[in-house]
């Protein structure tokens, strides 16, 4: 049985965010204010998907920490971090500590929902604008050399960057999602990374070409 697990210490967002997830016919709901009950809940339940806010209690950025924990012991479950938090600096701290998608609680609700379905399908989504602030930040950075790449592996790279799912990238590059996926892997073997979240982490640092400069659909979608 699927299950959501959803830690947010609002009760109006932890009510609303409920509905969302009911309306995807998941099985079970689990909802805590409580980092370390969190876990707790984890280990009894192994929800199919976190939703976290990165502001528990007085604790500004106590999200960071539990991600990292939680990376720790589970590299795969997907986390949708559901922020108030929009600074490029903060979405780009969450991803390096795995994060697999990022939504502001302003988004729109079709936004959000296509965030909850994307994420839980274990495919990485960034909303739209934050995407583009993220990628836009990695241009104060010198970026490091890419000639070990080849140019499939660089395209892909830069639309993860932007924040597209597997899905996305293979319809704008008109290839097949299994090819996708088989490029991801070889990326994150020449780039190091671990996992889904490490690889997005490292695409944002190494691809500086704007997404506005791209004639491609918003970033993100599915």
């Amino acid at each position: 049985m699927s299950g959501v697990l959803i830690i947010d210490d609002h009760p109006i967002v932890l009510q609303g965010f409920r509905r969302l997830v009911e309306s995807h016919g998941v099985g079970q709901v689990f909802t805590t204010s409580c980092l370390l009950e969190a876990f707790r809940i984890y280990r009894r339940t192994f929800p199919d998907i976190l939703v976290l806010d990165l502001s528990i209690g007085r604790r500004r950025l106590a999200g960071v920490g539990f991600l990292r924990r939680f990376r720790s012991v589970d590299k795969h479950t997907p986390i949708l971090i559901f922020s108030m938090h929009d600074d490029p600096v903060i979405v780009r701290k969450a991803l390096a500590a795995g994060a697999t998608g990022y939504i502001h609680k302003d988004a729109p609700p079709a936004e959000i929902d296509r965030a909850f379905t994307t994420v839980k399908a274990g495919q990485p989504f960034i909303g739209p604008d934050l995407a583009m602030e993220v990628a836009l930040l990695s241009r104060l950075h010198e970026r490091p050399d890419l000639r070990d790449l080849t140019r499939r592996e660089a395209d892909v790279l830069g639309l993860l960057a932007e924040g597209r799912s597997y899905s996305a990238i293979a319809d704008e590059l008109g290839v097949s999602y299994k090819t996708i996926a088989n490029i991801c892997s070889i990326l994150k073997s020449k780039l190091e990374a671990e996992t889904l979240p490490d690889l997005i982490y490292k695409a944002v640092q190494r691809f500086t070409i704007p997404p506005q400069a791209r004639s491609s659909p918003r970033a993100g979608r599915a």
